[in-house]
């Protein structure tokens, strides 16, 4: 069973809403095991409207409309549908006096123009609507047997008010498409998160495992997602009669990447480098301080982010003046981007805040050069356990916004790894 999505809306066209239902409507057909291949939008056009669903019946079994179900005259996804059917509209009388009981309940009047809600393609079968006025609509296309029965394609239309759609998909379209698919089935996926790399080096990595799923049947799927300053992401999606067997799936996969990745790897699905290190620092039961120049308090943010932070991090000093660095920290005089300064930076926020680790960043984040630093030169300090602090020097490349954002998420990174390294 392939399912696809219309999104229907000039505005939607015109950037004036973001098309979120047709991102829920995807999940959910995942969820429930029905292959999803594409979504389209289309205006408030009929002849549009009309090719844009010939073209998807073409290549899908079925298409869920969203949008074009309200009673304006731009509201035009029921003729739409008609007219791809060949039938007339027909006015369900007992929708009417659901509309018009509606209208009652809230004490107010009904417009004429909500009549139009309750015409009906002959043929189709209406989805009771339980949190506005818009009726769905189920719509049979091709079928062999009587109207309404389900056998061949189908096209749904549901409102794009999000809380009815939900509601409307949930209820009556989901069902619906899981009794026309026959055997039961589930589509789950997890992604792995990576740092470090470049996507065509992971690709290079995962190449021979991507060749030999190939020759398998592709099961699991493995795909790339760049995803800027939070590295690259490695999808993997299953396909399964069961939940259960789809994750025993994810979870064979999961560990053979990781042994091609290794380390690279710091988080699964919504975990970010931040959650990886509060993990590996409430495992220690440690706590960590920090000192930010360039970064102006990223990396503090960042962390504050996570829910339960306080339990591991005591807080920051955000040293951007050169003699904050000096008397606040412990910065001997002298130039400030310098390992030697993200060192006694590090060590300064250690001692001052109290904590078993510091960490600390200071350079250029541009666009001019400082103490004959190029724009991009970045030095992350670390003072932890009983080893003596030490500095890395970085060198990031791109705007001055681009180079923050790098620098707090590779000194999260540096941390990670040495938190990892330590028994």
């Amino acid at each position: 069973m392939r399912c696809e999505v219309l999104a229907i809306g000039t505005e939607l066209l015109l950037g004036q809403i973001v098309d979120t239902n047709s991102a829920w409507i995807g999940e959910q057909l995942a969820l429930s095991g029905i292959d999803s291949h594409y979504q389209t939008k289309v205006g408030d056009n009929q002849g549009r409207i009309v090719a844009a669903l010939r073209v998807a019946l073409g290549r899908s079994d079925a298409v869920i409309c969203c949008g074009g179900l309200g009673p304006t005259q731009d509201d035009i996804t029921r003729e739409a549908i008609a007219s791809l059917l060949g039938v007339a509209l027909e006015r369900n009388q007992s929708l009417v006096g659901a509309i018009e009981a509606l209208f009652a309940a809230r004490g107010r009047s009904m417009p004429v123009n909500n009549l139009r809600q309750a015409d009906v393609p002959v043929g189709a079968v209406p989805i009771v609507q339980t949190r506005g006025t818009a009726p769905g609509l189920i719509c049979p296309v091709g079928a062999s047997g009587p109207p309404g029965e389900r056998s061949g394609k189908v096209v749904y239309a549901v409102p794009g008010v999000p809380h009815e759609m939900r509601d409307m998909v949930a209820r009556a379209v989901l069902p619906d498409l899981r009794a026309r698919a026959g055997s039961p089935s589930v589509i789950v996926s997890r992604t792995l998160r990576t740092w470090g790399l470049s996507e065509s080096a992971v690709a290079e990595m995962l190449a021979p495992r991507l060749e030999a799923l190939d020759q398998t049947g592709g099961n699991p799927t493995i795909a790339f997602m760049a995803s800027g300053v939070e590295g690259i992401k490695v999808r993997l999606t299953a396909k399964a009669p069961d939940a259960a067997t789809a994750q025993r799936l994810l979870a064979a996969e999961d560990a053979s990447l990781r042994g091609v990745l290794g380390a690279r790897v710091f988080g699964v699905d919504e975990e970010t480098m931040e959650h990886a290190v509060g993990a590996l620092l409430l495992d220690r039961r440690w706590t960590l301080a920090l000192a930010e120049s360039l970064t102006g308090g990223l990396v503090a943010s960042r962390i504050v982010s996570v829910p339960g932070a306080s339990a591991w991090f005591r807080g920051g000093v955000v040293a951007y003046a050169p003699d904050v660095k000096f008397g606040l920290l412990g910065v001997a005089p002298g130039p400030v981007v310098s390992a030697e300064a993200a060192m006694a930076m590090a060590a300064g926020a250690r001692a001052n805040l109290g904590s078993d680790v510091g960490l600390a960043l200071t350079g250029v984040a541009g666009p001019d050069e400082q103490e004959g630093r190029p724009a991009g030169t970045v030095f992350v300090g670390l003072a932890m356990g009983e080893i003596e602090p030490d500095a890395v020097e970085l060198k990031l490349a791109g705007d001055r916004e681009s180079i923050r954002q790098f620098a707090a998420i590779s000194a999260l990174d540096l941390l990670r790894h040495r938190l990892a390294a330590r028994p």
